[in-house]
């Protein structure tokens, strides 16, 4: 089997979801994928199904979790590493389903992983450079400055704390606890971010251009704002007692 995994949360993603897996499989590494499906009413379960027997010859590279309900991106994570662990893949990432992440940048990470990282960052903001395309310059000053904030309540030397473009070794994910994280929209990504800090994991970034989805509905949401907004005043106290 392959050693490389890439894990994709869907709801409601039938626009995407057969380019997605054709771009995934066209890759030149030879990356597995797992699709978490949330029980999409428009499908895309049943479109992943459809494809399985295009790519699944002497082994399962396309694969899929199926769950019974919305419950947020942080328990399609959760799920999906520890079906990655189960299954014994070594480099483990995580990336949308709306093309805003670049797909053709997943060897790049897994190579900074394989060379010393511990985690590798696909980050919109290395360097101090903006590479975000067609967001309004008012999503690009919140999410910018969110990372900002981050930074300084965290204390995370890490310039996209909020990306959800990721690669893990296993032993993070092995180590840092992921039952306990409670999160379920970005500030799962911080929370992420910052217990792997905490444990001494070697994190990287490598900068890519993320260009917002063309296709499809966007799941941000206020909650999901205030979350992140107010959780990570919330991963600094648990630093300081102890509970992380």
């Amino acid at each position: 089997m392959s050693k490389y995994l890439v894990i994709i949360p869907t709801y409601n993603e039938i626009e995407n979801i057969e380019r997605m897996v054709h771009t995934v499989m066209a890759l030149e590494k030879d990356i597995d994928l797992l699709v978490v499906d949330d029980n999409s009413p428009d499908g895309t379960a049943n479109q992943v199904d459809s494809m399985m027997a295009q790519y699944n010859g002497e082994r399962s590279k396309l694969n899929i979790l199926k769950r019974q309900g919305k419950n947020g991106l942080g328990t399609a994570y959760i799920a999906g590493f520890h079906w990655a662990l189960d299954k014994g893949y070594e480099y483990i990432c995580e990336m949308d389903c709306d093309f805003s992440h670049p797909v053709d940048q997943l060897p790049n990470l897994i190579a900074k992983c394989e060379a010393g990282a511990d985690v590798c960052v696909g980050s919109r903001y290395f360097g101090g450079v903006v590479n975000v395309v067609n967001w309004p310059m008012g999503r690009v000053l919140m999410s910018y400055y969110a990372s900002k904030y981050v930074k300084l309540i965290t204390g995370l030397n890490i310039a996209d704390t909020t990306a959800g473009f990721v690669c893990y070794k296993r032993k993070v994910l092995e180590t840092i606890g992921i039952d306990d994280i409670k999160f379920r929209g970005y500030a799962f990504q911080i929370e992420m971010k910052f217990r792997s800090n905490c444990r001494g994991f070697i994190i990287q970034e490598h900068p890519i251009i993320f260009t917002d989805r063309t296709a499809g509905t966007s799941k941000m949401s206020t909650k999901i704002f205030r979350e992140a907004l107010f959780g990570v005043i919330e991963l600094k106290l648990k630093r300081i007692f102890g509970r992380i």
